[in-house]
Formats: structure tokens, C-alpha cells, sequence
């Protein structure tokens, strides 16, 4: 079950204090251990030197955005419940994974079929990639809060986030959707077959998926649970009886 954490030692960083680094040695459960032999994304140009790869025209105001990040497993209902908030509270809604999508779609994209090929193997799409696309969505929103749905998603995209975003925005907290398993794994499913449009939603990149969200994702909750900073929310019930506990949660924080 993705509600049991595995703890890790207290050796990372305060969230003010520079950028974490994960142990190395980290160790978790695995729901696919079979599945371990996912083939590695080679042969594409580095990114590390890209930062510019999608660079916003103008800066960002001098104003720091609201940023709330959103995670959770596969099908924990993240964009189901990033819709209510923005209804109700006003926030710009950005989903890491639907601007991957559409830039893999982008007709000439230099990064299009690399995108798509991350995705498709369940993989984590490099961090230079992720960031640009979403500095590059507040700098057009023209608003001041934000959710960041499905980053940061691992070590990489927390130390990508903290080179490029974190000065540039003020942080709130993260909320974390947490869910059965077998609920998220029968959301998914149904999405695919109800005609989703996403080449993720089959069987085969959902245990690609969870295996990822589990060895890289995880760790991340807990990082910014001992930083005091996680909102827990049992994502299991009805997309209405989940955001109760969210709006609570948001109102709570000065939201209104």
C-alpha cells in the first residue's frame, strides 16, 4: 500500500537550507518487482545545458507566486481535485503532465519524441525539460496561485526545481493525495478504457508507473513531510467526500 511510507533517515536538508540529496542506498518495497527491467532513454542530446529549451519571454513578476505542489500515485485523482480548487480557490491549475503531452505534440519539437518516450516507459522526463514548461506557463497565466500537479516527482526534480524555481516563487505546501492501490489501479484502467487518450492508461505502463512512483516519488513525501510541510488527504472515498478534507486543508492555510 502506497500509505505506508518507508521512513528515511533524518540526513536531508531543511527546505531553507539549500537542496536536499536523498541517501543513495534508499531502499523500498516494490508493488512490480519484476518489473525492474525497464530499458534506460539513451541517445538523446543533454539537457543539462538547455535550461533555455522553452525560456519565457519576459520574467516573472516581482511578486512571488503561490505555488502548491500536488502529488500522489497513478489515478489518486489529482486533476479531479486540482479542478474543485481551482473553482473554489482561484488557483491556475498546471499539470506537469499535460505540458509534457502537449509539447510532445508540438509540431517540430525538438523534445517531442524523447517526452514520448519517457512516458510511454513510465519514466520521469529530465527536469530541464519539466521546469521550462512550467515557468513558462506562470509567466502566461497572469495569475499569482498556483498547483503544480504531478511535480516534483523525484530527487532530480526537486534539485531541477530548486536551481531554477525556488527563489523565483513562494512555496505553500504539498498536497498529497493518498490512496489504495487497487483503487488507483481500477481508476486508471477505467480512464484508458473510457477513452482517456492517454498512451499511459493500459496495464503495462501502469505497473511502469506505480514501480516509479514508489522507488522515486515516495521519497519526495517523505522529504517534505519532515519538513513539516506535507497535507495528507485520504483519497480513497468519492471525488465530493476528498474535497471536504481539501477544502478544509485550504481555507486552514488562508485561502479563501
Amino acid at each position: 500500500m502506497w500509505r505506508a511510507i518507508t521512513r528515511i533517515p533524518k540526513t536531508l536538508e531543511s527546505l531553507g537550507q539549500g537542496v536536499a540529496v536523498l541517501p543513495q542506498q534508499f531502499q523500498h518495497s516494490q508493488l512490480y518487482n519484476k518489473h525492474n527491467n525497464i530499458r534506460s532513454i539513451t541517445n538523446y542530446p543533454s539537457l543539462h545545458n538547455e535550461a533555455s529549451l522553452i525560456k519565457p519571454k519576459y520574467r516573472m513578476s516581482s511578486v512571488k507566486p503561490k505555488v502548491v505542489f500536488v502529488l500522489g500515485g497513478p489515478g489518486a485523482g489529482k486533476g479531479t481535485q486540482c479542478s474543485k480548487i481551482v473553482e473554489r480557490f482561484h488557483f491556475e491549475h498546471l499539470s506537469a503532465g499535460d505540458l509534457l503531452r502537449e509539447e510532445r505534440s508540438r509540431e517540430g519539437s525538438e523534445y517531442g519524441q524523447l517526452i514520448e518516450d519517457y512516458i510511454r516507459n513510465g519514466k520521469i522526463v529530465p527536469v530541464e525539460v519539466t521546469c521550462s514548461l512550467l515557468e513558462n506557463a506562470m509567466k502566461n497565466s497572469g495569475k499569482s496561485r498556483f498547483l503544480i500537479d504531478g511535480f516534483p516527482r523525484n530527487q532530480d526534480n526537486l534539485d531541477g526545481w530548486n536551481r531554477q524555481m525556488s527563489d523565483k516563487t513562494d512555496m505553500q505546501f504539498v498536497l498529497f493525495f493518498d490512496c489504495a492501490e487497487d483503487v488507483c489501479v481500477t481508476r486508471c484502467l477505467g480512464r484508458g478504457q473510457s477513452g482517456s487518450g492517454r498512451t499511459d492508461d493500459n496495464m503495462d505502463s501502469l505497473k511502469k508507473r506505480i514501480q516509479t512512483y514508489n522507488n522515486d516519488s515516495l521519497p519526495i513525501i517523505k522529504y517534505f513531510e519532515n519538513a513539516g510541510q506535507v497535507k495528507t488527504i485520504d483519497a480513497s472515498p468519492d471525488a465530493d467526500k476528498v474535497f471536504q478534507q481539501v477544502e478544509r486543508v485550504f481555507v486552514s492555510n488562508g485561502f479563501q
